[in-house]
C-alpha cells in the first residue's frame, strides 16, 4: 500500500535564496542567461523526434484526448520546443502554431515538422506583443509539459486567454504539484511495513529551483517553478477559464517490488487538466 508523508523542513529556504537572481530577473523581464537554448542539443538527444517515452506512453496520449481535436481547429502550442505535437495536430487536419523561447529548439521543430505546422520564435508572456497573432483566434492553447518552466504564471495564463476564442480550451499537463515538487520530494522506504511512499518537504510555498544536471547534460541550468495546485486554479479562473476536466496519471513503469508497484499505481506522476474559456455574453 502507498502511503504519503508530509514534512516541513528548512531544506527548501536554500533552494529559494539560490535562485531570488532569477526571480528578479523575470519581474524586469530580463533574459535569463541559462535555461532551455544551452540545454538544447542535450535535451534533443533525451527526447529523441517523436518525443522520450513520458511523452509517448503518457504525456501525448493524454493530452490528445483531453483536446478533442476536429478538422480545421487553430491549436496553439506554448514551450512548444522541438514541436512533437505538431504532427499529431495535423493528422487531425486542424492547423498548429508552436511558440518557444529557445531558437535552437524551434531550428529542431522547423527542420523536422515545417510541414506540419508554423513556428514562432517569442516569450509566452507576451503573446499580445507579437504581430504574428491576434486575439481570440485559436480554439486551444496547449502546455505539454511547459507550464513549470514559465514565470509568472499569471502573465502566462493571460496570454493563453488572450489567444482563446470564447468556448476554446486551455489543455496543461505538468508533473502533479502535489507530488512532484523539485528538489523537496521523492521516494521513501518504510522496511518493517515493506511500504514505498511519496515524501514531500515543501508544497505552499512557490518555488524557482535549479534543476539537477541529468546524465549525458553537460552545460546549462533550467530552472523550475514549483506552485501548489491552488495557484493554477485561481489563475484559471481569474482569466475566465472553468475547469471542465481534471486526470491524475500515473507511470507506465510497473516496479520491481510489491511496494514499488502499488505506490506507481498510487501515486500520480502527472497532472492533466482541460479548461474552457466562458462566454462573457449574458
Amino acid at each position: 500500500m502507498a502511503h504519503i508523508v508530509l514534512a516541513c523542513t528548512h531544506g527548501a529556504a536554500r533552494a529559494t535564496s539560490s535562485s531570488n537572481k532569477v526571480l528578479q530577473m523575470l519581474k524586469s523581464n530580463k533574459p535569463i542567461p541559462s535555461g532551455w537554448d544551452q540545454l538544447a542539443e542535450w535535451y534533443d538527444g533525451w527526447m529523441g523526434v517523436a518525443g522520450s517515452h513520458h511523452h509517448r506512453k503518457l504525456a501525448l496520449p493524454a493530452v490528445l484526448d483531453l483536446l478533442q481535436l476536429q478538422s480545421g481547429q487553430h491549436i496553439l502550442d506554448l514551450g512548444a520546443g522541438q514541436g512533437v505535437l505538431a504532427p499529431f495536430i495535423s493528422q487531425h487536419n486542424a492547423t498548429y502554431v508552436g511558440v518557444d523561447v529557445s531558437p535552437r529548439l524551434l531550428n529542431l521543430a522547423r527542420r523536422r515538422h515545417a510541414a506540419h505546422g508554423r513556428f514562432i520564435h517569442a516569450d509566452a508572456r507576451h503573446l499580445p506583443r507579437l504581430q504574428h497573432l491576434s486575439p481570440a483566434s485559436f480554439d486551444a492553447v496547449v502546455f505539454m509539459l511547459s507550464i513549470e518552466d514559465m514565470e509568472p504564471l499569471n502573465q502566462v495564463i493571460h496570454a493563453a486567454s488572450w489567444a482563446l476564442r470564447e468556448g476554446g480550451r486551455v489543455v496543461i499537463l505538468m508533473r502533479h504539484p502535489c507530488f512532484r515538487v523539485p528538489r523537496q520530494s521523492g521516494w521513501g522506504h518504510d522496511e518493517q511495513r515493506k511500504l514505498q511512499y511519496r515524501r514531500v518537504d515543501r508544497y505552499l510555498t512557490p518555488l524557482s529551483v535549479p534543476m539537477k544536471p541529468y546524465p549525458g547534460q553537460s552545460r546549462g541550468v533550467s530552472i523550475s517553478f514549483h506552485r501548489p495546485l491552488g495557484h493554477y486554479i485561481n489563475e484559471l479562473v481569474q482569466q475566465n477559464l472553468l475547469i471542465d476536466s481534471l486526470r491524475e496519471i500515473t507511470t507506465y513503469q510497473q516496479g520491481q517490488t510489491t511496494a514499488e508497484q502499488d505506490a506507481f499505481a498510487e501515486i500520480p506522476l502527472f497532472l492533466a487538466l482541460r479548461a474552457r474559456k466562458l462566454s462573457l455574453t449574458p
